[in-house]
C-alpha cells in the first residue's frame, strides 16, 4: 500500500489542508493519507503553537469518518524537534509492507536544501508537491516530484488564528466540529 505522509503542525487544520488531502487521495496513486501532527517542528516557534495533544485532536476531528485519511501521532513518541527524515525511516521499519511518499507545500520547497538530511529523504520517494500562494513551484524540480493540481484556496492557519483574534468567524474556513471545539475551549484567543 502507498501512503501519504502530510506532514504539519496543523496549527489548525482547516479546509485547505482536507481538500489538498482529498485531491491527493482521489487524483494520484495513493492509497491513504495520513495526517502527521508535528509536535515541534525545528522551523517554527514554539510559542505560536497550540498544544500539540490539542492540535492533535482537532486533526482527529476534522478527518473523522473520512475514508483514506488517519491521524498519525507517532512523532510524540520520537525525539524533538521533530525532524522528517526521522520520522520517516520510523514508519519504514516500522511498517515495511508499505510505500511512503510526502505531501509538501510549494513554500516547504524554499527551504528544503535545510532540512535533515535533505537529499536521503528526498531520495527514492515520491514527493506531491502543492501550490501555496506566493511560492511559485520552480520550474526545475528533482526527479519524483510530482506537482498536484489541487485547487488553490488562499487559507492559513496564520489566517485563521487571526480571525479568531480579532473576534470574527471561522465558519467555513474549519470542519464545523473543529469551530465548535476551538470556539468552546476558547483556543487562539
Amino acid at each position: 500500500m502507498e501512503i501519504c505522509l502530510y506532514f504539519g503542525s496543523f496549527n489548525p487544520i482547516h479546509h485547505g489542508h482536507l481538500i489538498v488531502a482529498s485531491h491527493v487521495l482521489h487524483q494520484e496513486t495513493v492509497d491513504q493519507i495520513w495526517f502527521v501532527v508535528s509536535p515541534q517542528n525545528p522551523f517554527k516557534k514554539e510559542s505560536g503553537l497550540l498544544n500539540a495533544y490539542q492540535r492533535l485532536f482537532l486533526t482527529r476531528l476534522a478527518t473523522e469518518g473520512m475514508a483514506g485519511f488517519r491521524v498519525s501521532d507517532v512523532e510524540f513518541s520520537l525525539p524533538l524537534p521533530s525532524y522528517t527524515i526521522d520520522t520517516v525511516e520510523f514508519l519504514e521499519q516500522k511498517f515495511p509492507e508499505h510505500r511512503f511518499s510526502l505531501l509538501l507545500g510549494s513554500d516547504s520547497m524554499q527551504n528544503v536544501d535545510k532540512w535533515k538530511r535533505s537529499k536521503c529523504l528526498f531520495r527514492d520517494r515520491r514527493i506531491f508537491i502543492y501550490p501555496r500562494d506566493g511560492h511559485p513551484i520552480k520550474e526545475e524540480k528533482p526527479q519524483g516530484w510530482l506537482i498536484c493540481h489541487a485547487p488553490m484556496m488562499n487559507i492559513s492557519a496564520s489566517l485563521i488564528r487571526k480571525i479568531i483574534k480579532e473576534n470574527g468567524s471561522i465558519r467555513y474556513y474549519v470542519p464545523e466540529n473543529v469551530r465548535n471545539e476551538i470556539e468552546m475551549s476558547g483556543y487562539y484567543r
